[in-house]
Order: structure tokens, then sequence, then C-alpha cells
């Protein structure tokens, strides 16, 4: 947004005059855009400002939102950032940082809320899509267990380990107890190197060598183990062929 230089009536220096919400045309704005147009014709940015509401003295709410999409590279790292990280940055506070929270999981509960078109397993790549957003971003390791009905849709998913993921600390039992207590066939887990480089250290292929034994005496198949990445993943399936 542009910035202007007004002159201070006693001192005749110039004075720095930001650009608000309000200044701009009502065509621009955009919860005026989102009523008149329908939410799909804005644009990212544009939707993050309607749920931020307001900016600061130093920037309007289209520039604070455009700021923290770039910040947190998007969505996905907003989705995954640490809420006492949001709470303080510029602009934000305890009250916003909750808005934005709470619009993020929303729409992530809607891939999974009608049983009817729940998410569906096909391939690998299906299942990066459905973690990838959150957990390419997470600053700290942790192991999420997708559990699938007889179709391969994804029932739920549970969030276990954070931190490193080890079989010093990995308790098959604990993976494989969610799908058992909701009678599901098979589990996928996937868990992130924050590091963002998704190659399988030994301990990520002695990890899933332990679940895939473990899986087949409680009879509930692994059917794949994803190491997340940022924008990269790679399958233990497809690279150790079970």
């Amino acid at each position: 947004m542009e910035k202007k230089r007004l002159k201070d009536e006693k001192s005749g220096e110039g004075v720095a005059y930001h650009i608000t919400i309000h200044d701009m045309p009502s065509s621009e704005r955009p919860r005026e855009r989102l009523l008149h147009y329908g939410p799909q014709a804005l644009s990212t940015v544009e939707l993050l400002a309607i749920v931020l509401r307001t900016g600061t003295k130093r920037s309007n709410v289209v520039e604070l939102a455009a700021k923290l999409l770039v910040l947190y590279g998007g969505l996905g790292g907003l989705m995954g950032a640490d809420l006492a990280k949001l709470c303080h940055e510029h602009g934000l506070g305890a009250a916003k940082t909750a808005q934005l929270k709470a619009a993020l999981e929303l729409g992530r509960r809607l891939q999974l809320e009608q049983p009817e078109a729940r998410y569906r397993i096909t391939s690998p790549a299906d299942a990066a899509r459905l973690v990838m957003m959150e957990m390419a971003y997470l600053e700290h390791e942790e192991m999420w267990i997708l559990l699938l009905d007889t179709k391969n849709q994804v029932v739920a998913i549970e969030k276990r380990y954070k931190g490193t993921v080890n079989s010093s600390v990995l308790r098959a039992a604990e993976v494989f107890r969610p799908a058992v207590l909701r009678n599901c066939p098979s589990i996928l887990i996937c868990h992130n190197h924050p590091s963002g480089d998704p190659t399988p250290s030994p301990e990520d292929v002695a990890v899933t060598e332990q679940l895939i034994a473990a899986g087949r005496l409680l009879d509930t198949e692994l059917i794949d183990h994803l190491v997340i990445g940022k924008q990269r993943y790679v399958s233990l399936k497809e690279q150790l062929r079970w």
C-alpha cells in the first residue's frame, strides 16, 4: 500500500500517512468484495485479512495478512506455527491468534467431517496432500497416525510422539491402539523432518520394520510410512517394498 507525505501545519515537515482499509474504494475492500463476488473470488491474502479484521498503525490488515503469509511460508506455515510465537507477532496478540488458528482448524476438520465424503487414500501422494500443509512447517518432529476403514478412507488422524521418533521411545501397541479401538483394519503413519529433508534415516527404517511386524501380529495392516519434508515426501512402502 502507498504511503503519502503530508505537511504538518505547525512544523511544515513531512508526515508519513498510511493508507488504511477505510481509505480504499469499497470495491477493493476484502469484506465488500466477498459479499459482492463470493469467497471464491478472493485471494488468500484477502480471506486472511477478513479473519484478522484489523491491522496496525504501521500496516493495514491486508498488508498484515500478506506479511504473515510471507513470514510463515503460506497457510501451512501458519497452521503449524507455535501459538506463543504467533501471539508475539506485531499486530496479532492472543485474540487474533485464536481467531486465525480456529479458522485454519475448521478448514482442516472439514476434510474429515462427513463420513460419506471421507478422504480416500489410494497412493502415497494422497496421504502426503492430506498432512503436508501442516506437518511440513512443524518446528519439532511428530508422528501422525491415519486410521483407515476397509475402503482406505480416513476415519481419524491421531497425533502421537512429539520430539524425535525412534524405536527407543516408540511403543507399537500405542501406535496401533487407536485402530484396534475403532475397529480399523489398517493405518498409515507419517512423521516430519523439521530440517526439510525427507530422506529416511536408519532409525526411520528400523521403526517401520518394527511396526510392520507388530501390525501382522495385531491383524492391522501398516499400509505405508511417509517421511514429510518441505514440499517433498518419501514413501517407505515404495523404498522397502513390503
